[in-house]
């Protein structure tokens, strides 16, 4: 009795860790200054046990930060020491290999203690809007030149921080202000963390958390080998391509279920690109995981022992498993499709289960704003950066429709126009969903979207693209369509390319077609009510449901009549 109660006891305090944490990210969402971690919750936030094993992670968040930032810590206690920390301690780094992939991602730890013993870390990532360079973007041809690189290192050193790093910082980025605002917000969120953990700790009298870190971690690895163990016991190879920067990238993947563990390797893949869109293996490998674990055990938590079951392997310097000083900046691009490539082996081996491609990456894009050079600008012309988040659709699932404009694998939120246009001076002129993007299917792939982006009056910018699926859109799957590609214009009708950083003059604008998901099975399995619901709603046209669907001219003309007189549901 007493140990069934024990037992109750530690899945209160388990889920009373994955509360702390959710609070310590809704903590950095409200006190970030930028737009990418306020507006679009491109962030992670995470507790560790003393050893550095990750017990719980914040819902609010990303997976490649998350699944990334769960080998982090254990660089953190490698680096610093454990004889060199100590209460009021405050660890940093943007390493892409020590940390999530890129330099634009601030890492900060913290170790946390108790009676003046270290019971635990927390860790927390973000993405800031610049970290100098040449800016954000896939333009470098080495990871020196994508900005200012700080290695693991104590941001407060017992309470006082370093004023000296502070400098460096603010002379080497263009927006200063922000990133050292994101900085406080990334440290004083871990502090947050860690008051309700101590509050925690006193309410269940624990002077340590081996015990719960012992249920959590056992508990995690047995659920998942479970899930594992019940499945075929096969391999299966999986191949997706990509656009790349100027030349297209493969992604192949064995995918072998091994018992206790799955295995996915990635040799057969690309190798290094020239340009910034390499993704160091830590990155590859959270989505790898992700893509798994949300197939076969979604509802077990995420920490380190339900990850650690999924074994992904790569060659050193394959697309995949970039080694420094490869240029990653965009590595999120290349990282965003291994899902998809994971899942076309997967399918072979659990047939419907898994979605049909979608968008994969995300569609971001970065503004980087002046005053106009062709004539003299007016005086209140400005300098500033505006990066922000948008999504094609995502793929169809078995039984269900992509989502509209939606991000997976990332799992970041679009960002609305208010926000970007209250960044600087940048005007979205139009952001609506894409219609007859989403691939025809029983299942239907998400929308991508409409976006066309210029500047307020007296400015010119470079438009930094880091856009994919232009030739190569999400595939169908079991008969589903592929979904649409990804289309990028100036409005004075100059080609723009879908990667690189490109100028545009006053006065024009850039004119966007995202990319939709694809769709999943034969479209003529599709239920008749749902593909008049596509059409009353715009998501299809008359066109793609008489000719993908078979819907009569009479139904199409009943269900127009339905939207003119307002009758449509």
């Amino acid at each position: 009795m007493a140990q069934k109660q024990s037992n109750v006891a530690h899945q209160v305090m388990w889920n009373r860790l994955i509360s702390i944490v959710e609070e310590q990210a809704q903590a950095l969402v409200r006190t970030a200054f930028s737009t990418s971690v306020r507006e679009a919750g491109d962030l992670s936030a995470g507790v560790y046990d003393t050893h550095g094993n990750m017990l719980a992670q914040a819902v609010t968040g990303t997976p490649g930060h998350v699944n990334a930032m769960a080998d982090a810590v254990a660089h953190f206690i490698r680096r610093i020491g454990r004889q060199n920390m100590f209460e009021g301690d405050v660890y940093i780094t943007n390493d892409p290999w020590e940390g999530t992939g890129h330099l634009h991602d601030i890492t900060m730890v913290t170790p946390s203690f108790k009676d003046g013993v270290m019971v635990g870390f927390f860790a927390c990532t973000a993405h800031i809007v610049d970290i100098g360079g040449r800016g954000f973007g896939a333009d470098a041809h080495s990871v020196y030149e994508e900005g200012l690189y700080i290695p693991i290192m104590k941001f407060a050193d017992r309470g006082d921080v370093d004023a000296t790093l502070i400098r460096i910082i603010r002379g080497n980025v263009r927006e200063p202000d922000q990133l050292i605002g994101d900085v406080y917000a990334l440290a004083t969120c871990n502090e947050i963390g860690h008051r309700r953990l101590i509050d925690m700790m006193k309410e269940f009298d624990l002077t340590d958390l081996n015990e719960i870190s012992k249920f959590i971690l056992d508990n995690s690895r047995r659920a998942t080998i479970e899930r594992i163990a019940a499945l075929p016991q096969q391999a299966a190879t999986g191949e997706m391509t990509m656009d790349g920067y100027d030349r297209p990238i493969t992604l192949r993947v064995k995918v072998s279920v091994e018992g206790d563990k799955i295995v996915s390797d990635f040799t057969g893949s690309s190798g290094l690109d020239k340009k910034g869109i390499n993704c160091p293996l830590v990155y590859a490998k959270a989505y790898a995981c992700y893509a798994l674990k949300v197939a076969i055990a979604p509802e077990i938590p995420n920490n380190a022992a339900s990850l650690a079951p999924f074994e992904i392997i790569a060659p050193e310097n394959s697309i995949v498993n970039a080694l420094h000083p490869a240029p990653v900046a965009l590595r999120h691009i290349v990282g965003h499709f291994v899902p998809d490539a994971v899942y076309d082996a997967f399918d072979k081996i659990v047939p419907d289960l898994v979605p049909a491609e979608g968008a994969g990456c995300l569609c971001n894009f970065q503004v980087s704003l002046r005053p106009r050079t062709d004539v003299p600008a007016p005086e209140e012309a400005r300098r500033s950066e505006v990066l922000t988040f948008n999504s094609g659709g995502s793929g169809a699932r078995p039984e269900h429709d992509g989502l509209n404009a939606t991000a997976f694998p990332s799992g970041v939120m679009t960002m609305p126009i208010e926000a970007t246009e209250h960044a600087g001076p940048v005007i979205i002129w139009r952001k609506e969903l894409r219609p007859d993007s989403g691939g025809a299917g029983k299942t239907r792939g998400g929308l991508g979207q409409y976006m066309e982006v210029g500047a307020q009056e007296g400015h010119e910018f470079d438009f930094q693209a880091m856009f994919d699926r232009a030739d190569h859109p999400a595939r169908g799957r079991r008969g589903g369509r592929n979904g649409a590609n990804t289309t990028i214009v100036r409005s004075d009708k100059v080609k723009m390319r879908v990667k690189g950083k490109q100028f545009v003059p006053h006065g024009a604008r850039v004119i966007m077609a995202l990319p939709g998901g694809a769709g999943y099975g034969d479209p003529s399995k599709r239920s008749v009510e749902l593909v008049k619901r596509d059409l009353a709603r715009g998501y299809i046209s008359a066109e793609t449901a008489a000719g993908e669907y078979g819907l009569t001219s009479e139904d199409i003309v009943a269900v127009e009549t339905a939207v003119r007189k307002g009758e449509a549901k």
